[in-house]
């Protein structure tokens, strides 16, 4: 079984957020969805958990970062193409997020942009030529 991953996301307005990563392509899993979360499915192995904060409360004590102001993580998701790169910055944009809050990186073979969703969340897409990927050994 290929490993998983769950990022798990605090969010301020659960609605709009779940509305927010459907219009960048993820689709609702319902099982694991209520009105406190939203389980976002962005392939098979990638699932974005969208959590109120009285729901993120529940697995930590820890103070909830405000995501536009300061910076936790940086999460990067591959893509298919640089058209496919854009497409996906747009999709944001156009659902509410903010356009490349990072710099845009390009270096031919590989090319990355990047988009914050609606709770300031960074979000960074790249797509790198398979034939400069070095063998693995």
């Amino acid at each position: 079984m290929s490993k998983m991953i769950f990022v798990n996301l605090p969010v301020t307005d659960l609605k709009r957020s779940k509305a927010f990563y459907e219009a960048v392509g993820a689709v609702n899993n319902p099982a694991f969805s209520d009105d406190t979360a939203a389980c976002m499915v962005l392939s098979d192995t990638i699932y974005a958990m969208l959590l109120t904060h009285d729901k993120w409360r529940q697995f930590t004590s820890k103070p909830i970062v405000d995501a536009h102001a300061n910076a936790q993580v940086l999460l990067c998701l591959s893509a298919g193409s640089r058209d496919d790169v854009t497409g996906m910055v747009d999709k944001a944009s156009a659902a509410g997020g903010k356009a490349d809050p990072t710099p845009v990186q390009d270096y031919g073979f590989m090319f990355g942009r990047s988009f914050e969703d609606p709770d300031g969340h960074i979000w960074e897409v790249m797509w790198m030529d398979p034939s400069a990927i070095p063998p693995h050994g």
